[in-house]
């Protein structure tokens, strides 16, 4: 069974944001992140499939019927659509908001009919209280198996699954371990990373010579703040790869609930931040020079987590670098939840009914290929106050919406994060890569200049 393309029963979608707080807090519109997995409204063009979708917020009307219109009869599909809002857009994660919600469990179970799965953003012990009160299974990894997913984790399971790694030391906790790291590997810089950070932002360059220079991806961080941090969840201290040109692809991965597992796809991420190291958006597919590498890599991981039990999407981070007989990929690290490719990927999966050619690594609508280029970060002053329905509409006018008979353009998302923040994301489809980057370029200037 894949998310992606379910034949029958019923989607319950908990795009809960169960992470720590203190890092979600720094990111812009973080709340309006539940609705990357609306792309899941999508898999409703199968006419024996259901969704039901849970929000602490109730989702702009004009968001939902955008999505719907990519379908043949949205009609239909509105009828077996059933949203789920507990109105409390401030009390974060959704997932224990729901859970002292009677009345929103009952309202989700009663929409439940046939198979079903829980489908949440991340897996935590909350999730897992949900679907044991739902009665359904989770389509994610157990939380008994998170460790895999933590930056020490990643290690072990890189180091059995025969992928090379930078060279560092795991499950750090103290700042003596940490000077004690620091000191054994080369380098005049290292990386510290907290074993539960995401986006980057639980990320930290030293400076060997000068601990005092230190550059804390989140902003506000320092070492007596960070240190607490490393002391309660614990990280890994890494060398800092130097290597030019140096470059950040990812793959996506999936489990299914029988231990079958594949790569669903590989991207080369685009970074920012502070320290370069902020997940800001990807292009699909990763460069060809060292896209095997990365697929072949991230196939024996997939297989090490399925061997763990392991099931459900998720992400792996490498970097790319030239040897001398090639390119390598090393291992940076595994995110065992829905990532920042997911929704890109999904989107354009859907929206062209493509299939993944794993040879080659291409999505092949038909004979042709889909290329993209995809961000959660397009923001400007002159967006902030404009309702979805507003930019949506714009977004025709000027011709930059999805041509659904050549099965190219763009497909929006965090458009509810339009009106306080002025920011939306989009991913952008075309034939070529210089169509999707062209699009996808175009796309940004007008829309901050609308």
């Amino acid at each position: 069974m894949s998310i992606f393309e379910p034949s029958e029963g019923t989607l319950v979608v908990v795009p809960s944001l169960s992470l720590p707080q203190d890092e979600l807090r720094r990111i812009k519109g973080a709340r309006s992140y539940e609705e990357r997995l609306l792309f899941l409204l999508l898999t409703l063009r199968n006419p024996g499939v259901k969704v039901v979708y849970l929000s602490s917020a109730p989702i702009d009307p004009d968001i939902v019927a955008y999505y719907l219109s990519f379908l043949p009869d949205p009609d239909d599909a509105a009828g077996r659509l059933t949203l789920v809002s507990v109105n409390e857009p401030w009390s974060q994660p959704l997932t224990r908001t729901v859970l002292a919600n009677p009345e929103a469990v009952e309202q989700v179970r009663a929409a439940i009919s046939g198979e079903a799965w829980l489908v949440p953003f991340v897996l935590s012990e909350l999730e897992e209280k949900l679907a044991a009160s739902l009665g359904i299974p989770l389509y994610g990894p157990a939380t008994s198996l998170a460790y895999y997913g933590s930056k020490s984790g990643a290690r072990e399971v890189g180091h059995e699954a025969g992928v090379p790694m930078p060279r560092g030391f795991g499950d750090v906790r103290t700042m003596a371990e940490i000077v004690e790291a620091i000191e054994a590997l080369p380098g005049e810089r290292v990386i510290v990373k907290l074993n539960d950070g995401y986006s980057g932002l639980g990320n930290a360059i030293v400076p060997r010579a000068d601990r005092s220079r230190t550059s804390f991806a989140a902003d506000g961080e320092t070492w007596e703040t960070f240190a607490a941090k490393i002391s309660e969840r614990g990280g890994v201290v890494e060398e800092f790869i130097e290597h030019s040109p140096l470059f950040h692809p990812s793959a996506l991965a999936q489990i299914t609930p029988g231990g079958q597992a594949r790569v669903l796809a590989t991207h080369d991420q685009v970074l920012g931040g502070a320290n370069g190291h902020v997940y800001q958006g990807c292009t699909f597919p990763a460069a060809p020079e060292y896209r095997a590498e990365v697929s072949g890599a991230a196939g024996r991981i997939a297989q090490a987590l399925a061997d763990r039990g392991v099931i459900g999407l998720f992400g792996m981070d490498f970097f790319a670098l030239k040897a001398d007989a090639g390119y390598a990929a090393l291992l940076c690290e595994i995110n065992l939840r829905i990532g920042g490719t997911t929704h890109p990927f999904g989107a354009a999966l859907l929206t062209t009914e493509a299939t993944y050619d794993a040879a080659s690594g291409l999505l092949m609508s038909g004979n042709q290929p889909k290329f993209y280029t995809a961000t959660d970060n397009c923001a400007s002053a002159c967006l902030r106050g404009r309702t979805p329905g507003e930019v949506i509409r714009t977004v025709e006018r000027l011709g930059i919406g999805f041509d659904a008979e050549r099965r190219t353009g763009n497909v929006f998302h965090l458009l509810g994060a339009l009106p306080e923040h002025g920011k939306l994301g989009f991913t952008s489809i075309g034939d070529s890569r210089e169509e999707a980057d062209e699009l996808h370029a175009l796309t940004q200037r007008l829309l901050r200049g609308s």
